[in-house]
C-alpha cells in the first residue's frame, strides 16, 4: 500500500476533512493507498517543515503552509512550482473559481507555489444577542470596540468583553499590529518588506493595543497564552462577546457541536482607526508540494482533487472554511452558517503582508515589540525605534 506523507497545523476540522478527502481520492482511484498526517502546533509545524528540513529529505510529500512561509519555502527550493503539473494535469475551472485574493500570494518568481486550502480575512466576530439586549450598536472604531468590550464584560457570569491572541508564535500579535497600522493610515512595511516602524500611526497602534491588552475591565485574562485557536474556542464556549480574529472562528462557533453560542453569531468589517479606514488582512493556508517528495504525481493528483467543488466544500462543512466562491455561495453552507456569503466583500478590504523570505523573523520581532510593551512603561516610541533596528537588520 503507497502511503502520502502530509504535515498540517494542528486543528480538528484541519483533520477530519483531509482524511476524509484522501478517503473519497483512494475510492475515486481504486488503488491501494493510505495517508500519514503529522498534525503540528504552529511553530513546531515551522520547525519541522523548515529547520528539520521535512520539505527537502523526502518524509514528507504535502504540507500546509502559512502564505507568511511561501516565499521562505520558495527561496530555500524547499517546494515545487505547481504550474508545470497544473498544466501536464490541469485543476478544472482553475483559476477562475477562486477570488484574485486567494491567488496572489502563491503566484510570484515565477510560479505558483500552494493550492489555497482554507481561508477567511479578519474581521469582527460578535454576539448579536448581547449586544441586542445591551442596546449597543455594532462598533465602528476602534474606540468603540474597547467601549463595547468594557460594558459588556461581566467576569462574575465568565463572560470577558473582548480578547487578544498574543501567543508569540508570530501570528496573530504581529497580524493584529499591521492591521492597526494600516486602519491609521500608515505602512508598516515598505517596497521590498523594508520596515516603517517610526512613525505616529505606529505609535497609535502599538499605544492602542498596550491599553486594550492591560485593561482588566474589557480584556479575558490569559491573552498572552492565547493564539488564534484557543481564543476562538474561547468565544464558541460562550465566554468573549467580541473580537478580532479570523472568519473561521465565526463560522466554527456557527456549525461546531460543541458551540454554546450557535444562532448568536454574526460578522462584520473591521472597526476603522483614526484615519477612517476599516483594513483586513488575508493570510491563509495552502497545502504545498515538498520537494523532496518521491511520489509528486501522485500528490499531485490528490491536490487536484481537494481543489474540486465536492471536497472544497467538505473543508467547509467540516468546520474549515473553504476557499471556492461555489463554497461561499452555496445554500447549504448559508443555511448552516448564515453569514457565509459575506466572505466575498470581507475580501474587498483585505491587505496581504509583504512577500519575504525572512518574514518569520519579522514576525518574532514585533511580537518581542509587544511583550516589551506590556512588561515594562518604556514609550512605545523607544520601543519602536528597536524593533526598526532589529528589523532593518533582518531585511538586510
Amino acid at each position: 500500500m503507497r502511503a502520502v506523507r502530509m504535515a498540517i497545523r494542528r486543528f480538528d476540522p484541519f483533520q477530519s476533512a483531509i482524511r476524509r478527502q484522501f478517503a473519497d481520492f483512494a475510492r475515486a482511484t481504486g488503488q491501494a493507498l493510505s495517508l500519514e498526517i503529522e498534525a503540528l502546533e504552529l511553530n513546531d509545524l515551522h520547525a519541522r517543515l523548515f529547520d528539520q528540513g521535512a520539505l527537502r529529505d523526502g518524509s514528507l510529500d504535502l504540507a500546509f503552509l502559512s502564505t507568511d512561509w511561501l516565499a521562505e519555502a520558495q527561496c530555500g527550493g524547499l517546494i515545487e512550482n505547481l504550474r508545470p503539473y497544473h498544466a501536464r494535469a490541469p485543476i478544472a475551472d482553475f483559476p477562475a473559481a477562486w477570488s484574485g485574493s486567494l491567488l496572489r500570494l502563491a503566484d510570484f518568481a515565477g510560479g505558483f507555489w500552494g493550492l489555497p486550502y482554507h481561508d477567511g480575512p479578519e474581521c469582527l466576530i460578535y454576539r448579536k444577542d448581547l449586544l441586542q439586549a445591551a442596546g449597543l450598536p455594532v462598533p465602528i472604531t476602534w474606540e468603540d470596540l474597547h467601549a463595547t468590550a468594557r460594558r459588556l464584560h461581566d467576569p462574575g457570569r465568565e463572560l470577558y468583553g473582548t480578547t487578544l491572541a498574543l501567543y508569540p508564535d508570530g501570528h496573530n500579535g504581529f497580524y493584529d499590529f499591521c492591521i492597526q497600522v494600516w486602519s491609521r493610515g500608515g505602512e508598516p512595511f515598505g517596497p521590498g518588506a523594508r520596515p516603517q516602524l517610526r512613525t505616529r500611526e505606529a505609535e497609535g497602534a502599538l499605544d492602542f493595543l498596550r491599553l486594550l491588552a492591560r485593561d482588566e475591565a474589557a480584556i479575558a485574562p490569559g491573552a498572552r497564552a492565547l493564539d488564534s485557536v484557543k481564543a476562538g474556542l474561547l468565544f464558541c464556549a460562550g465566554k468573549v462577546a467580541l473580537m478580532v480574529n479570523w472568519f473561521g472562528f465565526a463560522a466554527l462557533a456557527e456549525s461546531w457541536a460543541g458551540s454554546r453560542i450557535k444562532g448568536c453569531v454574526e460578522v462584520a468589517p473591521l472597526p476603522m482607526g483614526p484615519g477612517g479606514r476599516s483594513v483586513s488582512l488575508n493570510v491563509f493556508w495552502v497545502i504545498a508540494l515538498a520537494s523532496g517528495s518521491r511520489q509528486k504525481d501522485l500528490a499531485w493528483a490528490f491536490l487536484r482533487h481537494v481543489a474540486t467543488a465536492p471536497m472544497d466544500k467538505l473543508t467547509t462543512l467540516e468546520g474549515a472554511i473553504g476557499v471556492r466562491r461555489c463554497t461561499w455561495r452555496d445554500e447549504e453552507v448559508n443555511r448552516l452558517i448564515p453569514f457565509y456569503h459575506k466572505l466575498d466583500g470581507l475580501h474587498e478590504h483585505a491587505r496581504e503582508l509583504p512577500l519575504h523570505p525572512r518574514l518569520a523573523d519579522v514576525s518574532r520581532v514585533i511580537d518581542a515589540l509587544l511583550a516589551r510593551a506590556l512588561d515594562t512603561e518604556e514609550s512605545s516610541r523607544l520601543l519602536l525605534d528597536e524593533a526598526q533596528a532589529r528589523l532593518e537588520a533582518i531585511i538586510r
